[in-house]
């Protein structure tokens, strides 16, 4: 089993009227020549919570972080013109606040951060120490 640390939050950088989900990702990735999609999960707009990398495989989603790290990807995250916004659906964030409760119970010592925290990104267009009400992200 890998040990897990850290759960990090992705968006897609797709427009709100893009509905894709793990298929799709996993297939821009293997274009863009990885073996697959990078994500662990993907929340679509619809709060369904589709699988994407095996949980055991390490991810490849946050440069320096993955060994360690499940990564999750809501789909969404930029306007019309292609700039950073949240317009994640009520949907996806109760998706979500499932699905990270579900890994805090299977790793307990994981803290949950945004990709942003980790490169100088956007992603996930919002604040994720904000949404889950901690300081210390733990």
């Amino acid at each position: 089993m890998r040990d897990i640390n850290k759960i990090i939050i992705h968006c897609s950088a797709t427009k709100a009227s893009q509905d894709i989900g793990a298929e799709q990702i996993d297939a821009w990735h293997k274009k863009l020549g990885w073996s697959g999609i990078g994500y662990h999960f993907v929340i679509r707009r619809s709060g369904e919570t589709e699988k994407g990398r095996d949980i055991e495989a390490v991810g490849a989603h946050c440069k320096g972080q993955n060994k360690h790290s499940v990564g999750i990807c809501l789909v969404g995250g930029i306007d019309a013109s292609g700039r950073a916004e949240n317009n994640f659906t009520a949907e996806q964030f109760a998706g979500l606040r499932r699905l990270v409760s579900e890994l805090k119970q299977q790793y307990p010592n994981a803290s949950v951060h945004g990709h942003n925290e980790f490169a100088a990104k956007d992603c996930p267009c919002f604040d994720v120490r904000e949404f889950f009400g901690r300081a210390d992200n733990a």
